[in-house]
């Protein structure tokens, strides 16, 4: 019993995503019905054109999908469908890999000064986009992070803080010490009283430096959409590791007296 025209088409649509035409899905979908079938027949099994037939073949032979005997006239059979399966699966993963290499291959030449990308700034919006993107650069660090930041953007970031202390120098700066547990951290110092009070007006404020080379800067008023910027230039990162020294030195100045 042959399946259905809904059945097949379905089944159809499913080789699709796994990178065959319509044509060649609809005529291996054919093949997978009888044992053996020549272009006349399965052009009358599959509804594809007559024309296109022996072409959507000659590629499904190809693609190690279909076989043909040396007979005349030349008759076709569909290999089973696990191994038909797993081969496109390999084809996929290999032309993923390939698109992987070549796209990080951009990416990293994007980062480099001949490539221009050091000046680059991107604007990030929302909540979830910017603690998605902070998270990332944490996990990432090689070398070390620094926070300056509300209490609020701290606790929204203390797992992966507490994870990258294992393998980084970690060090954070807030607005509410008592407040903070995050296991491995020291924080060294505490945001002078006029900047505290007008950090704890925001959500989640602050500045998170990565590896001396990454910083994203965070700003957002109670009731507004959070906006960050984020940047790998030198220019952007010196200009605001300012801030990061300023209030070091003032909390290295106010333990000491």
């Amino acid at each position: 019993m042959h399946p259905s025209p809904e059945s097949s088409g379905t089944i159809a649509e499913a080789l699709k995503m796994l990178g065959l035409t319509k044509y060649e899905a609809l005529v291996y979908v054919a093949l997978l019905q009888v044992t053996r079938a020549t272009a006349t027949e399965i052009h009358e099994l599959s509804g594809v054109p007559r024309a296109s037939a022996y072409p959507v073949l000659d590629r499904l032979i190809q693609r190690n999908l279909v076989t043909v005997s040396h007979t005349t006239p030349k008759r076709f059979s569909a290999i089973p469908p696990e191994e038909a399966v797993n081969s496109l699966m390999r084809g996929i993963s290999e032309k993923a890999s390939y698109a992987k290499e070549s796209l990080q291959e951009l990416y990293d030449r994007r980062k480099t000064p001949e490539g221009g990308g050091q000046e680059l700034v991107w604007t990030i919006t929302g909540d979830a986009n910017i603690i998605s993107r902070i998270r990332d650069l944490i996990a990432q660090a090689t070398d070390r992070v620094e926070v300056l930041g509300s209490w609020n953007l701290i606790g929204d970031l203390s797992e992966p803080l507490s994870l990258a202390a294992g393998r980084v120098r970690v060090d954070v700066i807030t607005n509410k010490p008592g407040e903070t547990v995050l296991p491995g951290i020291q924080i060294s110092t505490i945001v002078p009283s006029i900047w505290s009070k007008e950090m704890g007006s925001n959500e989640r404020a602050g500045i998170v430096f990565v590896d001396g080379s990454k910083v994203m800067v965070v700003m957002g008023s109670e009731g507004e959409i959070p906006i960050a910027l984020y940047s790998e230039s030198e220019g952007f990162y010196r200009f605001f590791s300012r801030y990061w020294s300023l209030i070091r030195g003032y909390g290295g100045a106010r333990d000491q007296k």
